[in-house]
Order: structure tokens, then sequence, then C-alpha cells
């Protein structure tokens, strides 16, 4: 049975993959046809929903097919707060369906490339995701979204950790929060396994089952001095990830 145990796991990934690329498909091109139609608000609500379910659905999939094991249920307190930044550390490039799953009404910042990905960019635009650039447009539809209520999901680091525990924080996330007059709420992604992390190809087939944990930590207020705040913030991650 064990002979027969990792080429099967194998065949379960693969699949696994092809199920969450043809539900993000499905819902990009339902999405082509509701952005004309829907009005703004009511894109918004039903994009960030539809895409939250389709992420959520693919880890319930991985967890059922015994692939994954993950934890992730403390981020299920932060649906109710509005006007917030989810800010995470970013070990892999599945961090933000891990986020996106369990805050239903969180928006991420996207490349601007990838608005034109067919299995991303139709759902992005109808959800409202922000794109990268210009800049100051990008700081710009932030805050105005954080004021609307909205909650953004922001990875300080700005690419995958190539240097543990973390990359040197970018500049942004403060200045945003202090515009906006937000809070900062950490948030912990942890994971023993290389997966998808810095340099990781998405065929590529880890050891299973691969852990994810997300756990809360210390929420920030806004500062007028946020350079200052992102030094603090970053010297907080940076001890809360050190291996022990």
């Amino acid at each position: 049975m064990r002979f027969f145990r990792r080429p099967l796991q194998s065949v379960l990934f693969y699949l696994l993959l092809v199920h969450l690329g043809g539900m993000s498909l499905t819902w990009n091109l339902a999405s082509l046809l509701l952005y004309p139609v829907l009005s703004r608000r009511q894109g918004t609500i039903i994009g960030r929903a539809a895409i939250s379910s389709v992420y959520r659905g693919f880890w319930t999939c991985a967890q059922w097919l015994g692939l994954m094991r993950i934890d992730y249920t403390a981020l299920d307190v932060l649906e109710r707060d509005a006007g917030l930044i989810i800010a995470a550390n970013h070990p892999s490039m599945l961090d933000a369906l891990l986020v996106v799953a369990r805050v239903p009404r969180g928006i991420c910042i996207m490349r601007a490339s990838l608005m034109r990905n067919p299995f991303l960019g139709a759902g992005a635009r109808l959800a409202r995701y922000i794109r990268n650039e210009p800049p100051r447009g990008m700081i710009r539809s932030a805050v105005e979204n954080l004021k609307a209520g909205g909650q953004l999901v922001l990875f300080p680091e700005g690419t995958r950790t190539i240097s543990a525990p973390i990359n040197p924080f970018r500049p942004g996330i403060t200045l945003i929060a202090h515009m906006a007059q937000v809070p900062i709420q950490t948030v912990f992604i942890e994971t023993p396994s290389p997966y998808l992390g810095k340099g990781w190809p998405i065929w590529r087939t880890p050891q299973f089952p691969v852990v994810f944990t997300a756990r809360l930590g210390a929420r920030f207020a806004p500062e007028a001095d946020h350079m200052g705040l992102l030094k603090r913030l970053e010297t907080y991650f940076a001890t809360e990830l050190k291996p022990t």
C-alpha cells in the first residue's frame, strides 16, 4: 500500500490543481458577463464573496483528500471588522488564497499583469481588487476602499520570503494606514513545507501532507510617523517568526 501512496497522492494533487484552475476560469468567465450588468456595489459584494468561496472550496478539497492540513479558523473573527489592513508574512504563493478564504470581504493589491490573466483578471476587476500601478493610484484606491469600510490584505515583504524569517518590509502599508486612519492586524502564516515558496514551480509535487497554520498577532494603530511604525512592524514580525 505504501508503494502506491506517493503516485496516488501525486495524481490527486494534479487533479486538485486542475479543479482550482477550472473553478477560477469558470468564475472569471461568469465575471465577464456580470461586470457590465451589476452595479459597482453589487459587483463588489458578489465578486469578493465568490472568490472567497472558490478558495475555501480548494482548501476543503485539499484537506478532504489528505494532501494538506490547514488551521486557519483564527482568521474568522476578522470578518466583522470594517476598515482594516490585514498584514501577513509571505512564505508561499498560496498565502493570499489562505487569508481571503476566511475573510470574504478582503481584497488584495495585484500586479497589473495579473489583471489580464484569464484565471484571475475578470473576477478581480468585478471584486474591485486594486492594481499595483501607478503607485499613487494604488495608494489612493487602497485608502478609498478602507475609508468605505473595506478590508485590505497586504504582504509587507512585497514578494515571497527569501531570507528567513522575513524579507525587509517595503514602504506603503503604514502610510496607507495613516492616510485611511485604520489599524493594521498582523497575521502569521507558518508552514514547514517549501511548497510554492520562492522558486518552487506550481507543478512540482511536495511532500504530503502540506501543513499551513494562520494565527493572529497584535493590532497596530495608525501613526503619523509611518516610517517609524514600519520599522517596529518589521521587528515584530521578525521576532514572532524567529525559529525557536
